[in-house]
């Protein structure tokens, strides 16, 4: 099915990108609380994101993750249609467990949510790869660490600022007190937790290099 073990990495890699992306996508319109700070739940699978863009981007280049970026935006934004059309089809009334009020509650996000999210997403992909394409083309394999969290640590400050102020500071739902606060709380979170995912940057790398080493 697969000419080499190296194609076979990269559909795992892609599956796991793609379907963290787009679940991060779809919880996104929820906010929790974290003591006095505000932020989307949409930021948990993001650090898997972090991850394998960075597997990707080692193992496949800068156009390999490009590629992948635009792909997983047209994902998104397919998503969200399916999501329309079955928010538009009326519940079985005393039958579906799920009546169309919590569909639309749970699923309905206004189009400053849909267009916040992609526009972030694509922002920040494609500042992380170029970014990450700088470290890597001075250190070459080595300080994986240094083009890993370089690369995160700017294009998530423009990711976490774009997706709040598109979505909800625009068209008015939360201050700018508020907007600055969450944006800065989830960047917060999205940087620390890239950091303590280095190890498994490394861990990644290893398991790769020891299933392609004798590929064809």
């Amino acid at each position: 099915m697969f000419k080499s073990r190296k194609n076979l990495v990269f559909v795992i890699l892609a599956g796991i990108f793609i379907t963290n992306a787009v679940t991060a996508e779809l919880i996104g319109g929820k906010l929790i609380q974290i003591g006095p700070f505000v932020m989307s739940i949409g930021i948990l699978p993001w650090p898997i994101v972090f991850l394998t863009t960075d597997l990707i981007n080692d193992y496949f280049g800068k156009e390999g993750v490009k590629k992948l970026s635009y792909l997983t935006a047209a994902l998104i934004i397919y998503s969200f249609i399916i999501l329309f059309l079955a928010i538009a089809i009326p519940a079985a009334k005393g039958i579906s467990p799920v009546n169309d009020e919590q569909f639309q509650a749970v699923f309905g996000q206004s189009m400053w949510i849909i267009v916040g999210s992609i526009a972030a997403f694509l922002v920040s992909q494609l500042i992380d790869v170029t970014i990450f394409a700088y470290f890597k083309k001075r250190t070459g394999n080595k300080k994986i660490w240094l083009r890993a969290t370089g690369s995160t640590v700017v294009s998530q400050l423009f990711d976490s600022f774009i997706v709040l102020g598109i979505a909800f500071w625009l068209p008015g739902k939360i201050n700018t007190e508020t907007f600055v606060s969450s944006a800065l709380t989830g960047y917060t979170f999205k940087l620390g937790t890239a950091i303590l995912l280095t190890p498994l940057i490394y861990l990644g790398h290893y398991w790769i290099r020891m299933y392609l080493k004798n590929d064809v």
